[in-house]
């Protein structure tokens, strides 16, 4: 369990700003970690915050999202239907490079004199600047400026400028600025880079060993230079721009080079004291599946033209204006907590630079912040940052759910390759094809149709985009429907009951298990929109319906199969404990008693074999909690209290998923303490790299998670098919909180006090909702205040092992805790099973 009780951050070095991060004192040896803390991205392109010098550095990147290689998947033990081709993000050409030298000494900021230093990370104008006073071994003082963006306005562009000033002293000054491929060239300079340690970790993404990008187009014209390339393998192709400009009023002199993994410019400058050298870089990146390289570099050109027309000054004011756009839909204001608002801030920030400029690509586990996971596309998109695109960037939504229609036949593909009908999406991919070795912890989780399906339907229901549903998305709900009746099967006894056997849920501690809770009542409810959805459609919208019986051969008696299905499905429930078992055998097992287990041993996963995990009641992250979060309307208040008092003290939180499901559900439910130490943990666990994996690479699904623990936790909303209520949990300490929820094209600003909740329409005219079931409806003409007698109930502490150990199962066997480790010898904070 990763808690951050206390300020989790050293406030000399990161001084508390509540709409930036601000670093002061430069640190080589946690670089990976503040290279993803101040990366800067739109959804398209990320630039990782690499130092501009470009020498020092953990891992140095630059990444398109979808832009990717593919290679095969050799197993080791090959089987039909086996994941057969991996896909990785390739680490795209770096054009972030611009070095120094003054009197020909370089600087290395590593092993510089710096007398001062500042990098800010600015969430309202969306700049990454920092600043530097470096003392050269000749004792001259410089002053080194600089500012960086990836603009949300045109997602092709990023803007890096450069001033070097002489405060004490003339000298001679040199800066150069690269176009690298670092993806196959090698960094004359690499041997100072510190390398990612090669011990097993899943979580990382895979290496190449051959070369990537093969050289297509290279060509040099006055100040702008341009390199393009072909993937090996996927055929992708990519091309880099940059266009140089100097403003100075020292005489300097200028030159170039490129060639097929460098191009560089190069200015020389008679440098006087007081005379500021501002060097502008304007680069553009293009990237395609099947456009030719030297295409795309026409267009890096025409962006790059673009950009002189309107000048870098303009360029940053558009990018403060689309912040200031961004910030008045999605700010989240808790009153009182600065130190909690700026990190909510970052998180909400990094929420944007994943995915504002996806424009119909998916929003990858890292965004554009790192390579963790490969650059993959999980159901994390759906189930953490869906909500948070739903209710308050609605066309954004849109084009994440227009990316999995386009992988619609694909996923049809796949599906007929695992023996079922419809359609059957991969747990893990960048182009459409599932890229899970693991079938048992990959593959195996089905419930990525419903979670897709999920995500489809609530955003339907929130914007009423109907149109968007009618003119083809029905088709994901109409084939993954048709999956889970396929795959899930009839027991005919006293009551027909429909089981689903054979899957994975979100837990991957616990594998290929028969009725999983989370994947039954998803299905259920993947079930009843497909076909609350097709007989809609028949009605609004007739000619679409009749379309899409000629497309997919949908008929009433298959509707109908759907429902009986979703009707039927197995529920399980253990009577005898009171609780809903994850899956027909969890409750079997014993319990693996995590109170007991060193944290040295923390994630489970990189220090157990997976057959030791399955064999144990432990989770990886929340499962039968996250049904109960998603399908609350389901379930009791009774069952849900159970069940959370039940899983929590099984959770091991080794997943940044679940910290923020285990809050939301702890301030239902009535754990009030705990559900803040969830949030506080999922708020800091890039910003205080909690899973000592933050240089892999933005949580993006974590920093959904948490406008979801925020918004849904706290401030108590639900949206149950379309009918919206609150019931808030606000923290004690809190003075308030207010967010904003967009509902059918109107925005409603709600803010949660101890005594009150208020509503104020910013947009539109009219929104109906409930605040405890009491109807209240809410117009452009007043605010509207509801009394609340408290904030639910409040139970302190937390469920403990010590609760679920020694509970009588239904045979009256007890359950028992214990730690699966013959002997521990835990040396310096490394755990070792001895052989001996």
């Amino acid at each position: 369990m990763r808690f951050a009780d206390t300020d989790p951050l050293n406030r000399t070095r990161f001084p508390l700003d509540e709409w930036a991060l601000v670093e002061t004192d430069f640190q080589a040896d946690d670089q990976g970690r503040t290279e993803t803390l101040f990366a800067v991205g739109n959804g398209y392109l990320g630039l990782r915050g690499n130092i501009e010098e470009g020498r020092d550095g953990f891992a140095h990147g630059t990444f398109v999202n979808g832009f990717h290689e593919t290679w095969p998947i050799r197993h080791a033990e090959e089987a039909f239907g086996f994941a057969r081709v991996g896909q990785t993000i390739v680490n795209a050409p770096d054009a972030k490079i611009i070095r120094l030298y003054v009197d020909d000494e370089p600087l290395v900021i590593t092993e510089a004199e710096i007398l001062a230093y500042e990098r800010r990370l600015d969430f309202r104008t969306g700049v990454l600047s920092r600043s530097i006073e470096w003392r050269t071994p000749a004792g001259k003082r410089v002053l080194i400026t600089s500012r960086r963006m990836t603009s949300f306005v045109d997602r092709h562009l990023a803007v890096l400028d450069y001033e070097v000033e002489l405060l004490d002293a003339d000298a001679a000054v040199t800066i150069t600025s690269h176009i690298l491929n670092r993806q196959d060239g090698r960094d004359e300079y690499r041997s100072g880079v510190t390398e990612a340690p090669g011990a097993f970790d899943p979580r990382k993404a895979e290496t190449f060993t051959e070369r990537v990008l093969q050289p297509r187009v290279k060509r040099q014209h006055g100040d702008r230079y341009l390199l393009g390339y072909q993937t090996t393998n996927s055929g992708m192709a990519l091309a880099v721009g940059a266009e140089h400009a100097i403003a100075t009023d020292n005489p300097y002199t200028e030159t170039g080079t490129i060639d097929d993994d460098l191009a560089k410019h190069t200015y020389r400058v008679q440098a006087k004291q007081g005379h500021p050298i501002r060097v502008t870089k304007l680069v553009s990146y293009h990237s395609a599946r099947s456009v030719p390289a030297r295409e795309l570099g026409d267009r890096a050109d025409r962006t790059l033209d673009r950009a002189l027309e309107q000048g870098v000054a303009e360029l940053f004011t558009q990018q403060r204006d689309w912040l200031d756009d961004y910030w008045v839909r999605s700010d989240v204001e808790v009153g009182g907590q600065p130190l909690l608002q700026q990190a909510i801030r970052w998180n909400l920030f990094q929420l944007a630079q994943a995915s504002a400029r996806t424009d119909g690509g998916g929003v990858a586990a890292k965004g554009v912040s790192g390579s963790g996971y490969g650059g993959h596309y999980f159901w994390d998109s759906e189930i953490y940052v869906m909500p948070f695109l739903t209710y308050t960037a609605p066309i954004v939504a849109r084009n994440v759910m227009r990316f999995r229609q386009k992988m619609l036949p694909a996923a049809r593909a796949r599906a007929l390759e695992l023996n079922q009908q419809g359609a059957l999406f991969p747990w893990r991919t960048i182009n459409g094809l599932e890229s899970s070795a693991y079938y048992a912890a990959g593959t195996a989780q089905y419930h990525i149709d419903a979670d897709i399906s999920y995500a489809l339907m609530h955003y339907v229901q929130a914007t009423g985009d109907e149109d968007f549903l009618a003119r083809g998305a029905i088709d994901i709900l109409v084939e993954t429907a048709r999956m889970w009746e396929d795959l899930g099967f009839w027991r005919h006894n006293a009551d027909d009951v429909f089981h689903i056997h054979g899957v994975t849920g979100p837990d991957e501690y616990t594998t290929v298990v028969n009725d999983n809770l989370y994947t039954n009542v998803m299905a259920r409810a993947n079930l009843e929109d497909a076909a609350s959805a097709v007989d809609q459609l028949q009605v609004r919208h007739p000619l679409e319906y009749h379309k899409l019986v000629e497309r997919l051969g949908v008929t009433p008696a298959e509707v109908a199969g759907w429902r009986r299905a979703a009707a039927h499905m197995h529920i399980p429930f253990d009577a005898k404990l009171g609780v809903h078992p994850q899956d027909a055998a969890f409750l079997d097992k014993e319990l693996w008693d995590l109170e007991q287990t060193p944290e040295q041993l923390r994630p489970l996963l990189l220090h157990y074999h997976p057959l030791v995990i399955y064999r144990f009641q432990v989770l990886k992250q929340a499962d039968v909690v996250l049904a109960l979060f998603l399908q609350g309307d389901r379930f009791t208040t009774e069952q849900k209290l159970a069940d959370f008092e039940y899983y929590d003290p099984l959770t091991t939180g080794d997943s940044t998923l679940s910290a923020v499901v285990q809050s939301i559900m702890a301030a239902e439910v009535g754990y009030h303490e705990l559900a803040l130490r969830y949030f506080r943990s999922a708020l800091f666990v890039d910003l205080a790299d909690l899973h000592h994996n933050a240089a892999d690479g933005v949580h993006v699904a974590s920093t959904g998670g948490v406008w979801s623990a925020l918004v849904f936790g706290f401030g108590g909303f639900r949206d149950h098919k379309g009918k919206y209520g609150f019931d808030p949990r606000l923290p004690d300490g809190w003075d308030e909180l207010t967010f904003r929820i967009t509902l059918r094209g109107a925005r409603v600003r709600v803010t949660v006090q101890p005594e009150a909740i208020r509503f104020a329409l910013e947009t539109g005219e009219r929104v109906e909702l409930a605040v405890r079931g009491t109807p209240v409806v809410v117009t452009a003409e007043a605010e509207v205040s509801v009394p609340l007698d408290g904030q639910g109930p409040r139970i302190l502490g937390r469920p403990t092992m010590r609760d679920v150990e020694g509970a009588r199962r239904a045979d009256g066997t007890l359950l028992t805790a214990s730690v699966p480790t013959l002997s521990l010898d835990v040396d310096e904070g490394d755990a070792t099973i001895p052989l001996d």
